[in-house]
């Protein structure tokens, strides 16, 4: 088998430049997203303000996990 130098550096050159192109969009896609992503307000809440996603001490009137998950579903809250 006979390999040419030429064409074994171009694919070299075309193999480091596609490299180099991608990783350069990636970069703005990076710098883009950054730039398009609200700012972060998930803070510690203030004043009798709950997270959603902490758990409250369960008193015996609550719903239960099945009746809490039909209720998010029905009213999508």
């Amino acid at each position: 088998m006979i390999i040419s130098i030429p064409k074994a550096l171009r694919r070299l050159y075309f193999m480091i430049m596609f490299v180099a192109i991608s990783y350069l969009f990636y970069c703005v896609m990076n710098l883009l997203e950054d730039w398009i992503n609200p700012i972060n307000d998930y803070g510690i809440p203030e004043g009798s303000a709950v997270k959603a996603f902490h758990e409250n001490f369960h008193r015996e009137n609550d719903l239960n996990l099945k009746e809490r998950l039909r209720f998010y579903y029905w009213y999508g809250e």
